[in-house]
């Protein structure tokens, strides 16, 4: 079986990458524009993999796209790429635009022509895996709730939003042309390989370089947490055994306040790198101005996915964080050059309603 994963150096997507190869029955092309947030180090382990090939392209171009595609005989395309930062959303929305939206419209055309073209046992087994969030659903109130498949969107960001869009345009596809796609909604994914401008890697790689540990807010919001290894198996199942039109939430059970994250990820390094004199990392902790449009809870009802494909996820929140500080702590290779050249932890969206 062909895979085309495209945004396959990126944090999710390298994991996805990994886990795919560790299969000698597949073969997975990783096709990536490389942004900032795309790293081929992510794919140091199977770079020289006999299942495994990268080409350097743009889902906005869709020729190139569809010229992989008939390279490569593919049979599933995951798609994965995206600028998924919300903070980098406030910043500047026309990224997000292009590439959530326009992208997504763009690999639809080329797979739709790809896939009319298939011989009919092809056509059959033909899958477009979208992958999007939980965070097109808007958000919970903090006393109960939980995201299923049926909740009405009500995105908050420029982010979400342009992933709400992407995902109405997959199911169009599907409802207008009869692409056989399938979706999956997660939530909050963490593990090794983050890009640090997210929560929990810029929390570890602030407090080793003794730099202030920002909270928003009171760090009340809360968040589900998903080790990114699950979801990767999770993203193989929808993939391969979901049934077309359908959609898959994919989530890790773990609902924790932004302020609990961080206080357990210092807690975990006062164990394992204690600082000088003695003092707690959570010393480091700074409440900082909440950014716009900040969502107070997310949280996900994984039933479906465990119930028709037999999903579950293998670690819980502890573990998870805890293999996750360990990997940062061994592993300054991959992060130190991101943080010496690319990003050194300076807040990002601080545009605020009404500015100039």
């Amino acid at each position: 079986m062909n895979f085309l994963v495209t945004g396959g150096a990126g944090f999710i997507g390298s994991a996805v990458c990994r886990h795919l190869c560790a299969n000698p029955a597949y073969r997975v092309t990783n096709l990536d524009k490389l942004t900032y947030a795309g790293n081929l180090a992510s794919l140091r382990q199977i770079e020289n993999a006999h299942n495994y090939r990268f080409a350097q392209a743009d889902i906005c171009d869709e020729k190139s796209v569809l010229d992989i595609m008939h390279r490569d005989d593919i049979d599933i395309v995951m798609n994965l790429a995206a600028e998924s930062h919300v903070d980098r959303s406030i910043d500047g929305p026309g990224a997000f635009i292009e590439t959530n939206i326009v992208g997504t419209y763009r690999i639809l055309n080329a797979a739709l022509e790809y896939w009319r073209g298939l011989a009919d046992d092809r056509k059959g087994r033909f899958r477009f895996h979208h992958v999007s969030t939980d965070e097109v659903f808007g958000d919970l109130p903090f006393e109960g709730g939980m995201f299923v498949e049926e909740t009405p969107y009500a995105p908050s960001s420029p982010y979400s939003a342009s992933k709400a869009a992407s995902d109405h345009l997959v199911r169009a596809w599907h409802e207008t042309y009869g692409l056989p796609v399938v979706l999956s909604n997660c939530s909050n994914n963490y593990g090794p390989y983050h890009f640090p401008e997210k929560l929990i890697p810029l929390v570890i790689l602030n407090a080793l370089d003794e730099k202030p540990l920002p909270v928003y807010g009171a760090g009340a919001n809360v968040r589900d947490w998903l080790f990114v290894e699950d979801h990767a198996r999770a993203l193989e199942l929808v993939a391969t055994k979901g049934t077309p039109g359908e959609s898959y939430n994919v989530g890790g059970n773990s609902e924790r306040t932004n302020l609990g994250v961080v206080e357990t990820i210092c807690d975990l390094l006062d164990s394992r790198r204690p600082r000088a004199g003695g003092k707690s990392y959570r010393d480091l902790i700074s409440f900082v101005t909440d950014r716009p449009g900040h969502d107070r809870r997310y949280a996900i009802d994984a039933s479906k996915i465990g119930r028709d494909l037999g999903w579950a996820p293998n670690e819980n929140f502890d573990s998870g964080l805890a293999r996750t500080v360990d990997w940062y702590l061994d592993n300054k290779w991959w992060w130190g050059p991101i943080r010496e050249q690319n990003y050194a932890g300076e807040r990002l969206g601080e545009a605020r309603k009404g500015a100039a």
